[in-house]
């Protein structure tokens, strides 16, 4: 009886959690770009990285973001050395995350083809510095598939990131933040 009674509860939390696991999406390969480029450069202060981690609940709108500092990816060699070890300071701070709300869920039909903006809210650490940041973005769902981009500035100083005065007029005071992540089913 008590094994039946057991059998029946493990049953039930698996419905359940496949329940759930029907509105979470995810993706690793999402590109997060960092584009500190002054508005009279020298050069251009662009790093990508193409594979951050991101999930995103459709049933609800919590949406997280993870990258590893050290995958941003520059033109040269030197720039990105100098990103790590002295701006971000990766072996000290080696991810930043967002942890966040689609604030306005309602507006997005996941199983009709279309634009949807949203307006999104949460928290962004780097380089250990956690601040509130609230964005616009675009989720398109196309064929039962979806892509979510969306695009902020921050303020490199509000996290801490140092510019010397050797290079103050080569790296801009605020940096813009892109995203684009292609989402699928969580199995």
């Amino acid at each position: 009886m008590f094994r039946n009674i057991i059998l029946a509860f493990a049953l039930l939390i698996s419905s359940f959690a496949s329940i759930f696991a029907q509105d979470l999406y995810y993706t690793k390969t999402a590109k997060v770009t960092l584009d500190a480029t002054p508005a009279n450069p020298v050069e251009e202060i662009e790093a990508v990285n193409n594979e951050a981690t991101s999930f995103l609940n459709i049933a609800n709108g919590d949406l997280v973001f993870a990258v590893l500092v050290k995958s941003f990816r520059f033109q040269k060699a030197l720039m990105e050395e100098h990103f790590n070890e002295n701006y971000l300071e990766s072996s000290k701070f080696p991810k930043a995350d967002f942890k966040g709300k689609i604030t306005n869920l309602s507006v997005v039909n996941f199983k009709k083809d279309g634009d949807y903006i949203v307006n999104v809210e949460g928290k962004l650490t780097m380089h250990g510095i956690t601040l509130p940041v609230n964005a616009t973005g675009t989720i398109s769902v196309k064929g039962g598939k979806f892509k979510a981009v969306s695009s902020f500035k921050i303020k490199l100083a509000d996290y801490k990131i140092d510019r010397p005065s050797v290079v103050k007029d080569k790296i801009s005071e605020e940096a813009t933040i892109t995203i684009d992540a292609v989402y699928e089913p969580k199995k």
